[in-house]
This record gives C-alpha cells, sequence and structure tokens, in this order.
C-alpha cells in the first residue's frame, strides 16, 4: 500500500464521516418540511443545532485532504461543477442562517421563510450531492489534458438524477431514524413510519440505480468480484439495510440508526472499490480518467499532510463524539432554544 492509495482511503472515511453525520441533518432538514406544529418545527431545529456545524467540519476536512493528495482532481472536479457547488454553498448558507434569523422575530412569515431556507437548503443539498456522485461514478467529460469540456447541463443528465434520489431517500431513511431518538409521542411514532417509509424507497431506487449502473457506468463493475473488500463492504450493506426496519419496528431506535449509518458507509465503500483506482473517470475516454497516479502531489506533501492528518482526524473524532454525548437525549425545548 503506498501513499497514494493510504490518501484515496483517508479521504474516503473523510467522505464517510460527512455523508453519515451530515446525512441526518440534512435528512432531520427535508422532515422539517413536512412538520405539523410549530413545537415540532423547534424540536427538528434543536435536535440537530447542537451538532450541524460540527458535521460541516468533515466536509472542509474533506476538500483540504483532496487539495493536498490530489490537486489535479481538486481543481478539475470544482471547475467542472462550478455551478452545481455554487448552488449547493448557497443552499448550505440558507440553512445555517436559518438557525440564527428564524427566532429573531416573532411574525409567522418570518419564521416561515426561514422553516423554507432550512427545508429546501437541505432537500437541495442533498439532491445535488447525489447528483455529483453519480456523475463521479458514471465520469465526466474531461478531456487527456483534464480539463472539463461539457455543461451544467449535461451534469443533470438521467443516470446522475437517479443516483440523487437514492441519496435523497437514503438521507431522508437516516434523518428519521435519528429524529426516533429525539422526538417523543405521535412525532416519534410518525418518525418510524418516516423510517421505513425512507428505507422502502431507498431499496427500490438502489436496485434501479444499480441496474442502470451496469449500463450507464461499466467500468465502475470490471473486477470487483475479484476484491474481497467488496464482499465484505456488499454483506455489510445487506445485514444494514435488513436490519433497519427490524430494529424500527422493535422500538431499538438506537440500532435502527446505527443499521442506517452502516448502509451509508457501504455505500460509499462500495462505490469507492468500483471506482478504484480512478478517482474521476472520463466519459470522453477512460484512458484520460484521473486516477491516484496522475493527479496525486508530490510524495513529500503527501508524507507532510499524513503526519499533519494522524493528528487532526483523532482529535475531531474525539470532540464529535464528545459533543454527541453531551447532546444525547430527547429533544427539550426551553425559551433559550431555537
Amino acid at each position: 500500500m503506498d501513499l497514494n492509495t493510504i490518501w484515496f482511503l483517508l479521504i474516503g472515511v473523510l467522505i464517510i464521516g460527512y455523508a453519515v453525520l451530515d446525512g441526518f441533518d440534512l435528512g432531520v432538514g427535508i422532515l422539517s418540511l413536512f412538520a405539523r406544529s410549530e413545537h415540532e418545527r423547534r424540536v427538528y431545529l434543536n435536535a440537530i443545532g447542537p451538532v450541524w456545524d460540527g458535521n460541516e467540519v468533515w466536509l472542509l476536512t474533506g476538500g483540504g485532504a483532496l487539495f493536498a493528495a490530489f490537486p489535479i482532481v481538486y481543481a478539475t472536479v470544482f471547475s467542472s461543477f462550478y455551478l452545481a457547488l455554487m448552488l449547493v454553498v448557497a443552499a448550505l448558507i440558507a440553512r445555517a442562517a436559518s438557525f440564527e434569523f428564524r427566532g429573531k422575530l416573532a411574525g409567522p412569515g418570518w419564521r416561515k421563510l426561514w422553516d423554507w431556507c432550512f427545508g429546501l437548503g437541505s432537500l437541495v443539498a442533498g439532491l445535488l450531492y447525489g447528483v455529483a456522485v453519480g456523475n463521479l461514478i458514471r465520469g465526466i467529460p474531461i478531456d487527456e489534458s483534464g480539463n472539463f469540456t461539457g455543461s451544467f447541463v449535461g451534469l443533470l443528465n438521467p443516470y446522475a438524477i437517479l443516483v440523487g434520489l437514492v441519496g435523497l431517500a437514503m438521507f431522508t431513511m437516516q434523518g428519521a431514524a435519528y429524529m426516533c431518538l429525539k422526538a417523543e409521542g405521535e412525532h416519534l411514532e410518525r418518525m418510524r413510519r418516516w423510517t421505513q417509509g425512507g428505507w422502502l424507497a431507498f431499496i427500490v431506487l438502489y436496485l434501479l440505480a444499480t441496474i442502470v449502473s451496469i449500463f450507464a457506468a461499466p467500468h465502475a463493475f470490471q473486477g470487483v468480484l475479484g476484491n474481497p473488500l467488496f464482499w465484505v463492504l456488499s454483506l455489510v450493506l445487506i445485514v444494514a439495510v435488513v436490519y433497519v426496519p427490524v430494529a424500527s419496528r422493535a422500538a431499538r431506535y438506537g440500532r435502527a440508526f446505527l443499521a442506517s449509518s452502516g448502509t451509508i458507509i457501504a455505500l460509499v465503500g462500495l462505490a469507492a472499490v468500483g471506482m478504484f483506482p480512478r478517482i474521476v473517470p472520463s466519459s470522453t475516454d477512460l484512458a484520460y480518467s484521473l486516477t491516484i497516479y496522475n493527479a496525486a502531489s508530490t510524495p513529500r506533501t503527501q508524507t507532510a499532510m499524513l503526519i499533519i492528518a494522524l493528528i487532526g482526524m483523532p482529535l475531531v473524532i474525539a470532540y464529535t463524539a464528545y459533543i454527541y454525548r453531551v447532546f444525547k437525549g430527547k429533544v427539550v425545548l426551553t425559551e433559550d432554544s431555537y
């Protein structure tokens, strides 16, 4: 295992951490669009209020790691997805501002405005993340110099949108599973049903996307059957997916959330196995693809950044674990709550 592979794995870990953690708070934002009362809307906000900004750290760290280890990939992806990324940033800004501004005025119109910013910001970001992943799996039009030759409209192809819907269903399931740990009474019962509904939508869309992927991204299946990691992750995915509704029906909500998280981990892992050693496949010609070797920074840079990562990542993980321990349990609304 060389430095390039180590960095591919580290970035994969950061993406998984973000997908699991920010996945549930994006899901909570999506679910808030269906809130039935002011009390429920505040429960949604306060369920993730203490942790959402910490979850975003994983995204920032992942972007920084990509820039340090594979700068050509960073340049190509960010220039290719520029308009889409600006939409994601706008959605995340509107979503973040809603926490602070919603309670500043008492008028119902003011609160409704920021409720929509919170919900739609989560929906748009969640959908576009999936669309971006779909394009990366399928491949984007880049030439032999790594220059993007497509357009924003071209990124909104049917396959990428299908993968985006898979991600949306996955985040909704994750958010509902998390809310089962935070809500009470009738709200809790509805979150249990949303967990199972999100699970069913995810199963249907994922199976459809897998079938379509065989034709839309055949390169992602080359050699995977001979990779032991593929079989391990496939087993994890099957067990986790099957256990989500079982744990939910048994009112073991913590286990349902862990199973939902395991589903996300396995799904991202399988995507990485299918793409390796490519990071950005080229739909123009696979020979033009950006890999962990032709897009890597110098060994000295990777070594220096690896040392920093090995010091910083345990601190991030420890901080995350501490915050979730402090704010565990059901949401209790007070005058100081959002």
